[in-house]
């Protein structure tokens, strides 16, 4: 058994009013409402001292504030699932409104502030859907709105129309997406059944909010997410904001006598009155005694994501909770080699000749390889130098002289561990390079690497003439090359026989 230390050297818990990590907020004529460490907090609309509104182990987050101001909706995980729930908007005993096993998420309010507006797979048999429903105040059985499959959505002040996103890419980490999952925003008429759409490009159009006669959304049609404006009369769009290096995320809409929007934008949360066009930052404090920042200890055997045995298989090296530790199989003894709090350190991986463990570390600020004694003496050393990026699966050469490795834009990499030099071996432009070994001899390296047909194709790369080449044709999707002891032979993977099979995806709600 092993265990990470986490210290907090933080004297009390107060935070600055330049805190970060601001989520999924909400907002009044007088109040903001948001997600702070899976809990909800309010503060006044124009910042100050945010007060603790739940603090249940669970996840607490969408909170919408009602149109009158008066109450709070959110989705809670208070029995385990996600279900909606709804206090008072000063704070009191939340009231549970529907009971799912699975995931109902807030959306919003009608215009009367008497039933909320969330989302839920209960409706769909096979394939998991998002639908629209309301539930009362007073709970009871949700109704369900007319529509197939739905993501973000807001009513028209008369509450006859619904602004929303048929399909939603919020959830997405993959910026800039363009193709068949895109996000538009759709009208609907609840009366005459009437479907329209807002133009569109083939940007992610997302959250519409609909505002008297025009709709607000967020877009990234310019690269990164702003704030939108369609005015439903004149069939004008106009450009709210103007971010360059963070996205406008989870806006929200809110307040009657001075309507304005608030959302996060590089973890914090900001304000576009509606009536001004002006933007402003809202300074906020987080005061509390914010559990999961006090000192404590943990066992980190529950949180091991990566091993690797020595070569005399005498010991392991892990990876957990962003430290290294290596354990000897014959008296238990385990050793941590980095102890550093402030960083994260990852995938060790032990050298052939039993003498070094290589590992990925952000102790400088970016990724970079460092290797150390296996013994624990002497201190760590960094033989990379990079600027920024992910790095992925170290492998030494038989020699260890060299360590194998790729990063987030799919290049593939070796680094010679004495001289520090780092040579591109190969880039792909359809898919990561993540099955590659090396020869006996360390000479050559093999790969699997993704065709325009997508199926992968093997590589051989030779160090000496610093040159790749294919094996095979590229007809086949083959992978996992490896070398046989004598080095002229090499091992795969291949799949070369067409037998269509129909796949069936249950639902993952239940």
């Amino acid at each position: 058994m092993f265990y990470a230390f986490l210290i907090n050297g933080k004297a009390q818990q107060t935070l600055t009013n330049d805190t970060r990590l601001l989520r999924i907020p909400s907002v009044s004529d007088n109040h903001i409402v948001f997600t702070y460490a899976n809990d909800l907090w309010i503060v006044p609309r124009t910042g100050g001292k945010a007060r603790q509104l739940t603090s249940h182990p669970g996840t607490e987050f969408f909170a919408r504030l009602s149109p009158d101001g008066k109450w709070v909706a959110f989705t809670a995980q208070y029995s385990g699932d996600y279900d909606v729930y709804v206090m008072p908007a000063e704070g009191g005993e939340p009231k549970r409104l529907t009971y799912y096993p699975g995931y109902d998420q807030v959306l919003g309010w009608t215009p009367d502030s008497k039933r909320v507006l969330f989302f839920s797979r209960r409706a769909s048999i096979i394939h998991p859907i998002n639908k629209l429903f309301t539930v009362g105040l007073e709970g009871g059985f949700p109704e369900a709105l007319p529509l197939p499959d739905t993501g973000f959505a807001s009513f028209s002040p008369d509450a006859a129309k619904l602004a929303y996103n048929r399909i939603s890419t919020e959830y997405r980490y993959w910026k800039r997406y363009r193709g068949g999952r895109q996000s538009y925003v759709s009208l609907y008429d609840l009366k005459t059944n009437n479907y329209d759409e807002i133009p569109h490009t083939d940007a992610a159009d997302l959250a519409p909010m609909w505002y008297e006669n025009a709709i607000y959304f967020a877009s990234d049609r310019d690269g990164v997410m702003n704030l939108y404006r369609y005015d439903l009369a004149a069939k004008q769009l106009k450009k709210l904001t103007n971010y360059r290096e963070f996205d406008v995320k989870y806006p929200s809409l809110g307040g009657s006598d001075s309507p304005a929007i608030v959302y996060e934008n590089g973890g914090w949360l900001y304000t576009f009155d509606l009536k001004t066009e002006k933007t402003s930052k809202v300074p906020i404090t987080v005061e509390g005694d914010l559990p999961q920042t006090n000192p404590r200890v943990v066992d980190a055997a529950n949180y091991i994501s990566t091993f690797a045995l020595s070569p005399d298989g005498e010991k392991a090296v892990f990876g957990a909770r962003g430290e290294v530790f290596t354990v000897s199989t014959q008296n238990k003894e385990t050793r941590n080699l980095t102890e550093t709090s402030g960083a994260n350190e990852l995938q060790p991986v032990w050298s052939p000749d039993g003498k070094w463990i290589a590992f990925f570390s952000d102790r400088s600020g970016e990724y970079q390889i460092y290797i150390r004694a296996a013994d624990g003496k002497g201190s760590e050393r960094a033989i990379t130098t990079r600027t920024n990026g992910y790095l992925f699966n170290p492998v030494w050469s038989p020699d260890s002289s060299k360590l194998l490795f790729t990063d987030n834009t799919q290049k593939f990499f070796y680094v010679d561990v004495n001289g520090g030099k780092t040579v591109l071996i190969d880039q792909s432009r359809n898919s990561e390079i993540y099955n590659y070994s090396w020869s006996p001899d360390s000479r050559f390296v093999g790969y699997a690497k993704a065709n325009d047909n997508l199926f992968r194709q093997i590589h051989i790369y030779s160090l000496e003439q610093k040159k790749s080449y294919p094996v095979g044709e590229g007809k086949f999707d083959d992978r996992n090359p490896v070398f046989d002891p004598s080095g002229k032979y090499i091992y795969f993977f291949s799949s070369r026989s067409y037998r269509p099979a129909f796949f069936f995806r249950g639902r993952s709600d239940t």
